[in-house]
């Protein structure tokens, strides 16, 4: 049943059924709202009805999209809280969508495909997803990793107070970070990875520690993504942090956070 039916039946009933019980109403809807919403999509219908019945089972909201272009409008439209995303598709690719998607919204996205080449992989995470996972692949492996994906955004929000390091403010509530007033877009990804030292500076971070902070759990091959990350994050910050530099390279053992104004 569509969230438009569910509407209608609350408020007038269903054809041969009794009008939603008095009291109901409030309580249906405020339920229905706080669930998780997930944008699928995929051009294979069979695997996108395969995951919404999946989703749904555990307790989220799908909207599914079976081309790029369509996919674009239903994200401005119905604003997910994550995107599953394939990356051969017809009019927009994967790649594509996360290219066009980054600076728009922060949504999370995962993306799920036949592709296994470790380029792929790197391409996919550098232009701003959040995980990868290639198919064939467990339905119960996927809702694992959207769980994970979602606390950790969860979690970024709910610290106290925004973190300020010279011109550079962190604000996690409002998943934004500024300097000197002008924000700079980040992928969720890059945006855990900086709060994480931003919010420990001075001390060194491995690859392996910055991305299980970024991404909830270790996956092989993962490490080398940090180095991507790492880069991407340097050259936002760059573009409007004139003379100052927040993170320095320790090498042979990861990076650490340090904002300093050079002369």
């Amino acid at each position: 049943m569509s969230l438009e039916e569910v509407v209608g039946w609350l408020i007038r009933g269903l054809p041969g059924r009794s009008r939603a019980p008095k009291g109901c109403c409030t309580v249906a809807l405020r339920d229905l709202w706080m669930r998780e919403k997930i944008l699928i999509v995929d051009d294979e219908k069979k695997m996108v009805k395969m995951l919404s019945a999946a989703l749904e089972n555990e307790g989220y909201v799908t909207v599914e999209a079976f081309d790029g272009e369509t996919a674009l409008e239903l994200l401005r439209e119905e604003r997910p809280d994550l995107v599953v995303l394939d990356i051969m598709m017809p009019r927009l690719d994967g790649f594509e969508f996360c290219r066009r998607v980054r600076g728009k919204s922060a949504a999370p996205i995962i993306i799920l495909s036949a592709k296994l080449e470790e380029a792929d992989k790197l391409l996919g995470l550098e232009l701003g997803a959040d995980d990868y996972m290639t198919k064939p692949f467990s339905p119960r492996e996927l809702v694992a990793r959207i769980r994970a994906v979602l606390r950790r955004y969860r979690e970024q929000g709910e610290l106290a107070g925004p973190i300020v390091r010279g011109p550079l403010v962190i604000d996690s509530d409002m998943h934004r970070v500024e300097i000197e007033g002008k924000a700079i877009s980040l992928t969720p990804t890059e945006f855990n990875i900086l709060l994480t030292m931003a919010s420990n500076p001075a001390r060194v971070f491995s690859r392996r520690e910055l991305i299980e902070s970024a991404q909830g759990d270790y996956f092989e091959g993962y490490e080398r993504t940090v180095d991507s990350h790492i880069g991407s994050i340097r050259k936002k910050l760059a573009e409007t942090a004139g003379n100052w530099s927040f993170i320095e390279t320790v090498y042979g053992v990861g990076y650490r956070f340090e904002a300093e104004e050079k002369d």
